[in-house]
């Protein structure tokens, strides 16, 4: 079966930097969406990145656009979301996912789209 796991969360100050790692397994297909949504106490799930597998393609929300990189390793079994600049409102419990069967689509935010979910990891930015 599809599994995920999301690593490299931690405890950072404002202006920092973290690298989050989403490793999966068990799906070889090339028609997939793997994206990073997060959560933070109070507030929805909100969709924050994502990169096709078929082409590579990233698309970004708007609050973190030219701040975070989302990319893949040296196989497409691990991607990485790369945090810069971070603020106290990125704080939040960081999940990645992984949609099946997309066809053409490149840019999928709603979480109804993602089969595959990682356990998650914490980011706290501090001030």
């Amino acid at each position: 079966e599809v599994q995920l796991q999301a690593s490299g969360g931690g405890l950072v100050q404002a202006g920092g930097s973290l690298r989050l790692s989403c490793t999966a397994s068990g799906f070889t297909a090339d028609d997939y969406v793997i994206g990073w949504f997060r959560q933070a106490p109070g507030k929805q799930r909100e969709w924050v990145s994502c990169i096709a597998a078929l082409d590579s393609t990233t698309n970004y929300a708007d609050s973190v656009q030219d701040r975070f990189t989302i990319s893949t390793g040296n196989t497409k079994n691990t991607i990485y979301l790369q945090m810069n600049n971070l603020k106290p409102e990125d704080t939040a419990i960081y999940y990645c996912a992984l949609a099946p069967d997309v066809g053409s689509l490149k840019r999928i935010t709603n979480w109804g789209w993602y089969n595959y979910w990682g356990q998650g990891t914490q980011v706290t930015v501090s001030s």
